[in-house]
């Protein structure tokens, strides 16, 4: 009898699973179709952890299937990322807005401008939904998974390194490092650690202007496994990668339960880094501490780690600045910000302008014009005259936004406009702005908005460093979100991208590499594009998944 029980009770659990699965799916369908919009329904949620780590694989066998069984709203929007595939196709479908269902909840897409820019200045009734960044909990509450209160608090803290000082170290820093890693590039026959290397340059940027440590850039085959930035970058790595581990069992747990893992298990590895970066955390916040109560460091530029101890000194004293814990979860938060998210940006564009040799010879022009030859007058003040580099990186990010916007509805009804009639969002309804939709509409952006072509963003007819960047219809571009929970280091991140761009194409060239005798460079070429369109998914962030496979040649113009 006890066997029975033993062999009946995970089939009964899965059992009640399903019921409630059902039950709750079609609840959800019932509220969703009063809101008077086109409805898709899916059977799991495509944020639930556990389908997280099974959705491509599963979807590649179902996708095989003949007929509709191969094609339906399961296999076109049950993963992650699904917009970027689909893009406008949903909308020509279905109109300006549309509602996919799951058990867990309510999606909302819309793909209107003038919906969209309504949304993001009704803060009050769209704010971010806490339940899908609480991912980055991982060392403490920090700017990305607080509202109300806590965010106006931790915003203002962090807004404070923002200034123009730090951007001119930001400026000072991409410069530097942007030489050095061209100097390893250009030594090599061929490259294919672009993505490893530009992980490298944005951290180091990060680590130098943000929190006041610079590093020397370090190739891929160069660097030390014992260096403190080889460190660093490693661990901070391997905790991006398993954010969603790491948020499950959570890092309290690990540490706790290292003693009885086998030491070869990643659980057991990740344990030991999450004990790491917070050691490395606490050693930079301590020092800064210290640091702060020299006299000569009094009335000095503010850094995020200055800032980030300012604020922890007036919560010891007034109660109204950052504990502890949400100190380290900022420092882990804009790591992995001003890390990550830039460090993907600058693989997709490298490689798009690899496959556009007519772009590098556009650069070259624009840079040459405006900086000139001797590198010691590469000042900061050029930065707003670089229209052509700024492009590179808007045109990348209509195509690839390395981080999708995401709101919901709070406790209460939500009306909005949407194609001329009133319509009205249920409590806790996914609000998603269609950022691939409105991205690369043809009302918009002409009839080649799918192709990577930076020259739109810039007015034709003017010379190099005296041009305008064209404007488009606010709420058609959402590279870092709009409204006042934008991006705070959005200008950080231009700067650190258009001072990389002047510093490897003012001289130099970039190529595909062949990867077999007899491909002609329009071959490598189109190789590159399809590698990117094809091979590009999430992991924790948008991103190019092999870019090892295109090798690229760096050659002196």
């Amino acid at each position: 009898m006890a066997l029975f029980w033993v062999l009946l009770s995970p089939a009964l659990v899965a059992a009640i699973l399903v019921v409630h699965s059902g039950v709750s799916l079609a609840r959800n369908y019932l509220v969703a179709r009063r809101i008077g919009l086109p409805v898709r329904v899916i059977p799991i949620d495509h944020t639930n952890p556990l389908w997280l780590a099974v959705d491509r694989k599963v979807l590649s066998y179902v996708r095989k299937l003949p007929g509709f069984l191969g094609d339906n709203s399961f296999t076109r929007y049950n993963f992650r990322t699904w917009e970027m595939y689909d893009r406008l196709r949903p909308h020509q479908e279905m109109g300006d807005a549309f509602v996919i269902v799951t058990p867990a909840r309510i999606w909302f897409y819309l793909a209107s401008p003038d919906g969209l820019m309504d949304c993001f200045r009704r803060r009050a009734d769209f704010p971010r939904c806490v339940e899908m960044t609480e991912i980055l909990n991982v060392f403490g509450k920090n700017l990305s998974t607080v509202e109300g209160q806590e965010w106006k608090t931790q915003r203002k803290v962090i807004a404070t390194c923002f200034n123009e000082h730090n951007h001119e170290v930001v400026w000072s820093e991409a410069l530097s490092l942007a030489r050095d890693m061209l100097a390893y590039w250009s030594r090599q026959q061929s490259v294919t650690t672009s993505a490893e290397d530009l992980r490298t340059l944005s951290l180091h940027v990060l680590s130098g202007a943000g929190f006041g440590k610079s590093y020397k850039f370090e190739g891929h085959t160069e660097r030390s496994d014992t260096s403190a930035s080889a460190n660093y970058k490693s661990s901070l790595q391997m905790i991006l990668e398993n954010c969603v581990l790491i948020l499950a069992l959570g890092p309290s747990f690990l540490a706790k339960a290292r003693p009885w893992l086998p030491s070869n298990w990643k659980l057991a590895k990740l344990a030991d880094t999450c004990a790491a970066f917070q050691r490395y955390m606490t050693a930079q916040y301590e020092e800064e501490k210290r640091a702060t109560l020299a006299p000569e460091k009094k009335g000095g530029a503010k850094t995020l780690m200055s800032s980030l101890v300012s604020a922890s000194q007036a919560e010891a004293r007034t109660g109204t600045g950052l504990s502890e814990s949400e100190i380290y979860g900022n420092m882990f938060m804009l790591n992995f910000a001003g890390h990550d998210t830039t460090a993907h940006t600058f693989t997709f564009a490298i490689h798009f302008i690899a496959a556009n040799p007519d772009v590098q010879d556009w650069l070259s022009e624009e840079i040459r014009a405006v900086l000139g030859d001797d590198p010691a007058d590469w000042k900061y003040a050029s930065f707003p005259r670089l229209k052509r580099c700024m492009a590179i990186l808007l045109e990348t990010l209509r195509l690839y936004t390395v981080v999708p916007v995401s709101k919901w509805v709070g406790d209460q009804h939500v009306s909005l406009q949407v194609g001329g009639k009133t319509i009205v969002l249920p409590p806790k309804t996914m609000f998603i702005p269609s950022y691939a939709a409105v991205q690369t509409d043809p009302k918009y952006w002409g009839p080649d908005a799918l192709e990577w072509r930076p020259s739109r963003w810039v007015q034709e007819g003017g010379k190099p460093g005296d041009e305008e960047l064209v404007g488009f219809e606010r709420g058609t571009f959402l590279g870092w979100s709009e409204g006042a929970r934008d991006c705070p280091g959005k200008k950080f991140s231009q700067i650190e991208f258009v001072a990389t761009m002047a510093a490897l194409f003012r001289d130099w060239r970039v190529d595909p590499a062949p990867v077999h005798d007899g491909e002609s460079r329009e071959e490598a070429q189109k190789r590159v594009l399809d590698l990117i369109e094809h091979d590009s998914a999430p992991v924790l962030l948008l991103q190019m998944l092999h870019p090892e496979k295109a090798p690229l040649v760096w050659k002196k113009r």
